[in-house]
């Protein structure tokens, strides 16, 4: 199910919501069916170099490795 923001326009609350596509939402505040779904924006691609390396240093100290590729995750196993 996805998670969508939705404006209401009964009392003007935002809020994010997960909703199944056949369910009709409604607002938490007021309990409304009155809601405009709003554009939300992406969350970014995990990219830039200081992303990963936090990404790989969290996922190292919880003793995973999904955040390297086979080739890296050989070379840390061996050291």
């Amino acid at each position: 199910m996805p998670i969508y923001d939705y404006r209401c326009s009964e009392c003007g609350q935002t809020s994010e919501l997960l909703v199944r596509t056949s369910a009709v939402p409604a607002c938490p505040a007021c309990g409304s069916q009155r809601l405009d779904k709003l554009v939300a924006a992406t969350a970014p691609q995990a990219r830039t170099p200081g992303i990963v390396s936090r990404a790989r240093a969290q996922a190292a100290k919880e003793g995973h490795f999904s955040n390297y590729n086979s080739a890296e995750r050989r070379r840390i196993r061996s050291r």
